[in-house]
């Protein structure tokens, strides 16, 4: 079977890019890369390329990703709030 990959693409602030990127960092690195690309100044792009062997494990890794996300923006939002 060929392997399946899937792109999530995330643009904005360079500083929450980097605060995203740690908060999926711990998260079974081995099922994905991901980088963060300078758009320009102060704004920058986050890749993450999920590779599998079937579509159900790509897709339990981007539920995954997703979620942790989520929670991380979530998080950054409730900060700059305050």
């Amino acid at each position: 079977m060929n392997p399946i990959e899937c792109e999530i693409l995330w643009t904005g602030d360079s500083e929450r890019a980097q605060s995203l990127l740690s908060a999926i960092a711990p998260d079974d690195p081995d099922s994905f890369v991901a980088e963060i690309v300078q758009i320009s100044e102060g704004n920058a792009e986050l890749q993450i390329v999920v590779k599998g062997e079937s579509l159900r494990s790509v897709r339990a890794t981007v539920d995954d990703i997703l979620a942790c996300l989520g929670a991380a923006e979530s998080t950054l939002d409730a900060v700059n709030d305050s």
